[in-house]
């Protein structure tokens, strides 16, 4: 159990939580989040078993999949034992090995469907832009950290939060990785919203975000042509060959919509509880793309009808229901961040992935989390779990709560005649009435470990 040290220094009180055994530890991990990622697990295997029967080449993608989650749970429980304020002190370093790592794939890179994103370890393909997602949320949370729920300044703060967002966006980008490059932004924009902006500058970036992207989409449509031309000459055709038939599907060619229309086909066709497992007509024809990876949905949608696809929607819902809950009850100043950053990473991928094949996203590429085929992608949102979840463990000791010094309630120790059982009392009230005072903001409602430091020279209350 854990213990209190209560100690009184030049008359004012300190008090120190010591943390719990590390069985004690574990017995705080989320169970329904560890339940939820194998059920993901269960229906991402019998789904890739069924989209690898046509194509050549991945009927043993299930199996591959099988081994990386292995590898995920492998690294959930290595990262719940580390506490996670590691990486946050880590986190410049974390950041500048991302950046690395995506410069060196314009050096030693490789090209699959038109995007320069993969480095190649002997067996093993590398995707640095997955990867790179969870460092800069590591990142950004650092910087947020730092400014101490203080009120974000434009030009001070949000200016080089966006720069430091920016230069992986314009690398990914120049790798042809919209996908990847598009979720950076939505994490910036989560963060950034949890970090504390002020309203005014919040308005003002929604309303500049609508003009330009309002702006344009109208430009796209009145000069389609020459920016047809101008994607012929820069090598970038395949851009406008997803935009098309998101944004002017009556013009853009059969060849380029043949994924998207093959894709609503299916989904419509399975109705309400699909055509049977291996039964798909498109899927197992080979109409509609990449079905083990990017196109996974719409196997669930045309095998396992409407049905599946809300079981499928109805677990999503729930993890990122547990993720906010354990980001509300976290103590902890940085946690809150890191888990807004995943949230709003998971939030995106679902998003773009499915509303691609119905119509109301352009098709980007991103991957379905947990679902879709795909080692980098699996083992990052696997480790982004694994962050949760020492979140969870050690985010929420009393120290990492305690106010600043000087608005510290003072909390009276006994003299000689008291006994061990009315200090932990005393203690336990405090305790329960910091729990009970719930700031208007998450975030606010955790100290950093550093206003801690000042508890020195302690002894056991016995």
């Amino acid at each position: 159990m854990a213990f209190y040290t209560v100690l009184c220094m030049n008359g004012q009180s300190s008090i120190k939580v010591q943390g719990d055994s590390m069985f004690q530890k574990f017995k705080r991990v989320d169970t329904p989040i560890i339940v939820i990622l194998v059920l993901l697990m269960v229906i991402s295997v019998i789904i890739q078993y069924s989209a690898g029967q046509y194509w050549n080449g991945h009927g043993n993608d299930y199996k591959k999949t099988l081994i990386y989650y292995a590898l995920g749970f492998i690294a959930i429980l290595g990262l719940t034992i580390v506490d996670f304020r590691v990486f946050i002190q880590n986190a410049l370093y974390i950041y500048g090995g991302g950046i690395l790592l995506l410069l060196l794939v314009f050096f030693f890179g490789q090209n699959l469907n038109n995007a320069q994103g993969w480095l190649k370890i002997g067996e093993l393909s590398l995707q640095p832009a997955e990867f790179f997602k969870l460092a800069l949320i590591i990142f950004l949370s650092y910087v947020l950290m730092r400014k101490r729920n203080s009120e974000l300044r434009f030009i001070r703060d949000v200016l080089p939060i966006g720069l430091i967002t920016f230069i992986p966006f314009a690398i990914v980008m120049a790798q042809n990785d919209l996908g990847n490059a598009l979720a950076y932004l939505v994490i910036l924009i989560g963060m950034l919203w949890i970090g504390n902006i002020k309203s005014t500058h919040a308005m003002i970036a929604l309303v500049i975000f609508a003009v330009v992207v309002g702006g344009g989409i109208k430009a796209y449509m009145t000069f389609h042509e020459q920016i047809y031309n101008f994607m012929v000459s820069i090598d970038r055709t395949h851009w406008t060959d997803r935009l098309d038939p998101w944004l002017m599907p009556d013009e853009a060619s059969a060849a380029a919509k043949w994924h998207t229309d093959n894709a609503k086909r299916a989904i419509a066709s399975g109705g309400m509880l699909g055509e049977g497992f291996l039964n798909g007509s498109s899927v197992q024809s080979g109409r509609v793309p990449y079905t083990y990876s990017d196109s996974i949905f719409v196997v669930v949608a045309e095998e396992f009808g409407f049905i599946g696809s809300s079981v499928l929607l109805l677990l999503y819902f729930i993890l990122i229901h547990r993720l906010i809950l354990i980001a509300l009850e976290c103590r902890d100043r940085t946690g809150p961040f890191l888990i807004v950053g995943i949230v709003a990473m998971m939030l995106y991928q679902i998003f773009e992935n499915i509303g691609a094949f119905i119509g109301i996203m352009p098709l980007t590429g991103i991957t379905l989390p947990f679902v879709s085929y795909g080692g980098t992608s699996l083992l990052i949102n696997m480790a982004s779990m694994g962050l949760i979840m020492s979140i969870k463990v050690h985010g929420q000791e009393v120290d990492d709560d305690l106010p600043d010094p000087a608005a510290r309630p003072r909390v009276q120790v006994l003299q000689n005649g008291g006994t061990g059982e009315d200090q932990q009392t005393g203690i336990s009230r405090w305790a329960r009435s910091l729990r009970e005072s719930k700031p208007a903001k998450l975030i606010q409602s955790a100290k950093s470990p550093r206003d801690s430091k000042n508890n020195v020279n302690q002894k056991d209350s016995e």
